[in-house]
């Protein structure tokens, strides 16, 4: 078992690896992106990732407070879909009406990988292998479909 301070201190570490790792990569327009914190550049919506003792989580989450605008959202995304996951190469999950941490409800579409530890560095490489190219590609859909989603701006 790991202390509070420990386990801040690992996740750190992790996601410090990470985005050094990916600093080495350009974002598809080309310019230079922080994998991290990835700007959409609209209101509420979201690249996220996340890990912790069994499972690893990427995913598009848009949280608008607004139900009709998460639902707009939603439709939005189902019109980009075939593209999304022909770039992704694989399907993800649709989740149209779920709650984050703190029981705010979100619209998500993930993919996650079970059976890894963030805690576990020699399972470091397993995660960045299962991050990195996703990452990757939401970076290539949100080049060809950010433009779409300018009404939520």
């Amino acid at each position: 078992m790991y202390s509070r301070e420990e386990v801040k201190q690992l996740k750190q570490l992790f996601w410090t690896k990470f985005g050094q790792y990916m600093s080495l990569h350009s974002a598809a327009d080309g310019e230079k992106v922080s994998w991290m914190n990835y700007k959409t550049g609209v209101k509420h919506l979201y690249f996220k990732m996340d890990a912790d003792n069994n499972t690893a989580k990427i995913a598009i989450i848009w949280s608008h407070t607004d139900a009709g605008i998460r639902a707009l959202m939603a439709e939005q995304f189902l019109q980009y879909k075939n593209l999304l996951h022909d770039i992704l190469g694989e399907e993800w999950e649709w989740d149209m009406d779920s709650c984050d941490e703190y029981g705010k409800p979100i619209c998500q579409i993930y993919r996650t990988l079970e059976g890894h530890s963030i805690f576990k560095e020699e399972e470091w490489g397993e995660l960045i292998a299962f991050f990195k190219p996703r990452m990757i590609a939401l970076d290539e859909f949100w080049s060809s479909a950010k433009y779409a989603f300018d009404i939520f701006k």
